[in-house]
């Protein structure tokens, strides 16, 4: 019961490329305790309010290439991913600091044929793919 209520009331902070990428999480990632997070965050985060950061965020802080507050992946990832991150609050056209998951899940289907751009080099592209809702948006795009 104790869980359920820090997640309850647990804020949520995501940065700009989770609001669209999260979407197609596959249940794999760099390490055990990376993956276990996205999938807590994935399933209590329907209700909740969404406070948008513009850095390290909720799905960051458990990654082994976090570094402080920037991502080490490799040399130029912090600022790739600053631009995407402009990039996918841009296209979600978000102007409140806080929104709802399912009125991110709603705009998806508007803004997915222009973000798909970014994914022709992600690392995380393959997985993506076998997601149901990536099959059913690239679907409707043909």
């Amino acid at each position: 019961m104790q869980r359920f209520l820090k997640w309850f009331k647990m804020e949520i902070n995501l940065r700009g490329h989770h609001l669209i990428c999260l979407h197609f999480f596959r249940g794999r990632g760099y390490d055990e305790n990376f993956t276990k997070n996205l999938s807590n965050l994935l399933n209590n985060i329907r209700n909740k309010e969404i406070t948008i950061t513009n850095s390290a965020d909720d799905v960051c802080k458990k990654c082994t290439y976090l570094k402080g507050k920037e991502c080490k992946y490799d040399y130029n990832s912090e600022k790739e991913i600053r631009e995407m991150d402009k990039k996918a609050i841009k296209l979600l056209n978000i102007k409140e600091k806080t929104i709802k998951w399912k009125r991110i899940r709603e705009k998806l289907p508007k803004v997915f044929n222009e973000w798909l751009a970014y994914c022709k080099t992600c690392d995380w592209k393959g997985d993506c793919k076998e997601n149901s809702k990536w099959t059913k948006l690239t679907s409707s795009l043909k």
